[in-house]
């Protein structure tokens, strides 16, 4: 009776839900956001675009005026990008015709053929996709792990002169990748790390590392330090409790880390032009010199660049489920 009293009569629970309702104006400006939006993602694309429909265009397509967006779609500049040509005397010419006749030549060979050409041997593009492969894949790996390690200590520790170093390790990134070529080439030459893998994984790693620190120190930096000081407690020892709680609660960060470092090292074209020739060479210095019959193939461009574009394309969706949230870890404080 007093608890009656006290509270008062119930409301029918339909009159206490409260709908809230979007206002029509609410609407409109999202709609108006969603415009854009996908204005600008399009905008962005284009070059793409360009860049798809150019890779299956012949010599004559590519280069007509005003261009062409609606053309007979070949496989010519994939030739040219995976094949050495030579021109095919006449009399080689009408024996390989009698061998397509025959069936007994591929697409590939059909193409050149079909140009004037035969094909002499495999393009050196395939290793040099396998070489950036090596050197950035392994490069970012070691950038991330020395990252986490260093972030973390730079976190949770105090360090005599730790902003110092913190400042010194950013700095080796202010330097543009040019003023220090020609010092590095010479320091490459003398001590035979020239065009080889591991000087190139060695110069990425370093040029990787200050930003992986300084990205790794503001994850863990977010990361509250009572989770650590409870599994202390319970009997972990620190690198037990790095293994099993800051570790997990890092993998959105780590996602961010390890994609911008693979995309600075997969796209590199400073170091990757002065400090290899043909051992170590990546691609983004050899797609541009591609050269054919008496001119620049851009078709063999275009395809060699969206080929490039691929690999990159499947680790960003592969990592997905983390780089949003790694990308805008700490934003938001409670």
């Amino acid at each position: 009776m007093s608890s009656f009293a006290e509270t008062g009569p119930r409301r029918p629970v339909t009159e206490s839900i409260r709908v809230d309702k979007v206002s029509p104006g609410a609407r409109a400006t999202g709609a108006v956001r969603a415009v854009v939006v996908v204005l600008v993602a399009l905008i962005m694309l284009i070059p793409i675009f360009v860049m798809l429909i150019t890779a299956f265009k012949t010599r004559i397509d590519v280069t007509a005026s005003p261009p062409k967006v609606f053309f007979q779609p070949t496989l010519e500049g994939i030739v040219l990008l995976f094949t050495n040509r030579a021109i095919a005397a006449p009399g080689r010419q009408e024996e390989l015709r009698q061998l397509a006749r025959e069936g007994k030549l591929n697409i590939f060979e059909q193409i050149a053929l079909d140009s004037g050409q035969e094909i002499t041997g495999a393009s050196p593009y395939v290793g040099r996709i396998i070489n950036s492969l090596l050197i950035a894949g392994i490069s970012t790996a070691l950038s991330v792990f020395l990252g986490v390690l260093a972030g973390y200590a730079f976190s949770r520790f105090s360090l005599p002169g730790k902003d110092d170093l913190l400042f010194f390790i950013l700095s080796t990134r202010m330097l543009p990748a040019i003023v220090v070529t020609i010092p590095l080439f010479l320091m490459f030459r003398q001590v035979g790390l020239y065009d080889s893998h591991l000087g190139m994984i060695l110069l990425y790693t370093v040029f990787n590392l200050s930003f992986a620190v300084w990205l790794m120190k503001g994850f863990f930096d977010e990361i509250p330090r009572e989770y650590e000081e409870a599994a202390l407690v319970d009997g972990y020892s620190r690198l037990e409790t790095f293994r099993k709680i800051v570790l997990p609660q890092s993998l959105s960060g780590i996602a961010a880390t390890t994609v911008f470092c693979l995309i600075f090292a997969w796209n590199e074209y400073a170091f990757a032009l002065m400090m290899t020739s043909e051992k170590a060479r990546t691609a983004p210095p050899s797609i541009p010199s591609m050269i054919g019959r008496g001119g620049v193939e851009w078709a063999a461009i275009a395809a060699g660049s969206l080929g490039f574009l691929i690999p990159v394309i499947i680790i960003v969706f592969a990592l997905r489920k983390y780089l949003l949230r790694g990308v805008t870890f700490g934003a938001i404080r409670q």
